[in-house]
């Protein structure tokens, strides 16, 4: 087993690792982001109720527990308390997602991020404290629509007037740098990357000149990127 916790001394007490995530709720939201974490090296406490979903994780996540999160007394055993950071991926149940977020901020976790099925669900987190609220369902939704409406291979949308797309470049913007292309002027997007074939992305520049079978990442408010990107 690792050493995700590490004894103070010899008591039940365990500290967390301080690059160390707990998260709450291994539903198909937070088994994909608690093995996410483990990938890119991060240690992870899961924690659910269910001990089939527990069993099924257990050799993969750091650390898996079977416990009622809803319960302070279970929190306090497992040391949630010692965590900077924790992820509340409970979404079906409301109320269970409520109190853990509830107790999670009782006891002084730093930082929570939370799954919120609606927006009078993400509301309510939001009143108790939380202030990183998600809708992956919504945002995924709202993703792949725009997919499937043009010509994007990606889109990304950071705020309500900023995004990101993956694209192709349309034949106007070929065999010019960038700089000559009046893009920014003409259609309010701007360039920052480009993907020659068999190629990594790279830093778009002004002198960058573009050739068909490039991929191109746009940036601008989103109707503007999602117009861009429909041009031929």
């Amino acid at each position: 087993m690792s050493d995700l916790f590490h004894r103070k001394d010899p008591s039940t007490r365990r500290l967390a690792a301080i690059d160390s995530v707990v998260v709450i709720g291994l539903g198909r939201f937070g088994r994909s982001l608690a093995l996410e974490l483990v990938a890119s090296g991060t240690e992870v406490l899961g924690i659910d109720c269910d001990g089939r979903l527990v069993q099924e994780l257990s050799t993969e996540l750091t650390h898996c527990v079977q416990a009622d999160s809803t319960s302070e007394d279970a929190l306090r055993q497992l040391g949630v308390q010692e965590f900077d950071r924790a992820v509340v991926a409970i979404g079906s149940h409301i109320e269970a997602s409520l109190l853990t977020a509830s107790l999670l901020k009782t006891l002084g976790v730093g930082q929570v991020w939370a799954k919120a099925i609606s927006e009078a669900h993400g509301r309510i987190l939001e009143q108790l404290g939380i202030s990183h609220v998600v809708y992956p369902e919504h945002e995924m939704g709202r993703r792949v629509a725009h997919l499937v409406k043009g010509r994007m291979l990606d889109f990304i949308q950071f705020e309500p007037d900023y995004a990101m797309v993956k694209t192709l470049p349309p034949e106007g913007l070929l065999g010019i740098p960038l700089s000559e292309s009046r893009i920014r002027r003409q259609h309010g997007v701007t360039v920052v990357g480009v993907k020659k074939p068999d190629q990594a992305f790279t830093h778009a520049t002004g002198e960058t000149v573009l050739e068909e079978g490039d991929t191109i990442i746009i940036s601008g408010v989103p109707r503007a990127v999602e117009r861009y990107s429909e041009l031929r």
